[in-house]
């Protein structure tokens, strides 16, 4: 008996967005290796926004970065809808990061040199979408994140707010399995940041699977799951932080 390609696209689709098991990874300094994350353990699963709060090098950044295949794990496994990211090469990690990750930074990097529209479609001219249908799916994402008339403008000329939306339309270019969104409104003021926190949310409402870093407990309560890290672990179920217990911390 043999497998339709829709048997096994359904089956990939019932996989987790995210599995991380035992991964542990250190960087060498001058003085003492510095033990980034010290096995992490995770299932996200698809649908799923988490939100991973924890004081400052206590590895949630370098956590996507690992999920992303923009760094290599020491030891453990990482798996993206059930496609290896702990193994493998560059190319195969960056043919995975394009099939199933889309990532927004704090800073945006965003291409200066192109128009929005361009930012938008570019990455899915690079997975090989022909250029008329990448503008139309980069359209579409600018029509929903609420910039459709700027499509034709340089990102100079937007504001923090408008730049952030950019990048997480960018991000969503190539339909994402997981959003990675490292301290996405850091770098926002506080108008700029409720605009990001409430369009996060929304897409979430639309099914996009999120992983969200943040230190601020106002931006975590968006998520439906909020766990904590600390000295390079995720803290037990038990630990994890409530609405009430982020309510509470919002507030000091």
């Amino acid at each position: 008996m043999t497998t339709s390609q829709s048997e096994v696209t359904n089956d990939r689709q019932a996989l987790p967005a995210l599995v991380v098991r035992g991964v542990r990874k250190t960087f060498e300094a001058e003085l003492a290796p510095v033990r980034a994350l010290r096995g992490v353990d995770l299932t996200v699963e698809r649908g799923s926004f988490i939100a991973l709060m924890g004081p400052s090098g206590c590895g949630k950044s370098t956590l996507l970065n690992l999920v992303a295949g923009l760094e290599e794990v020491d030891e453990g496994t990482i798996s993206v809808a059930g496609e290896s990211m702990s193994d493998g090469t560059e190319d195969t990690h960056a043919l995975i990061r394009r099939k199933h990750i889309g990532i927004v930074f704090q800073f945006f990097n965003l291409l200066e040199g192109m128009s929005v529209l361009e930012n938008v479609a570019l990455p899915a001219i690079i997975a090989g979408k022909n250029r008329k249908s990448a503008e139309s799916r980069a359209r579409d994402l600018l029509d929903l994140l609420g910039i459709a008339d700027k499509a034709s403008e340089m990102p100079g000329v937007l504001s923090g707010g408008q730049r952030q939306r950019l990048a997480i339309a960018r991000a969503l270019a190539n339909e994402p399995t997981l959003l990675l969104a490292d301290e996405p409104t850091g770098a926002l003021d506080s108008v700029g940041g409720q605009e990001v926190i409430e369009l996060l949310s929304r897409l979430h409402t639309q099914g996009q699977t999120i992983i969200l870093v943040t230190h601020d407990a106002n931006v975590a309560k968006a998520a439906d799951t909020v766990l904590r890290m600390r000295d390079g672990r995720i803290l037990s179920d038990g630990d994890a932080l409530t609405n009430d217990t982020l309510t509470t911390i919002g507030s000091l």
